[in-house]
């Protein structure tokens, strides 16, 4: 009998790949809507950092859901990641 297999995702910031649950996932929808999934099951473009103080620091400072989504990411969005993460601590 196999294993099931656990679905790995790439961090947009240190580019490591790891298992979804262990990632945080944000969601740019079909209406533009961006906003954080933590079911993992949203419909829309997603993207994943780690929960880790440094790649969420470094994907703040350097507005990388920016460049994932092509488009201006609100600072809110911003501050929920780092308040997501400050629930994981």
């Amino acid at each position: 009998m196999q294993s099931k297999k656990i679905p790995l995702r790439m961090c947009l910031v240190c580019r490591q790949h790891l298992p979804k649950q262990d990632l945080i996932r944000i969601v740019k929808n079909q209406e533009g809507k961006i906003f954080l999934d933590l079911t993992f099951k949203a419909d829309g473009r997603g993207a994943y950092v780690c929960k880790n103080q440094e790649c969420v620091s470094k994907l703040i400072k350097n507005r990388g859901l920016n460049r994932a989504f092509k488009c201006e990411v609100p600072n809110e969005i911003y501050n929920q990641i780092k308040g997501e993460l400050e629930t994981f601590d």
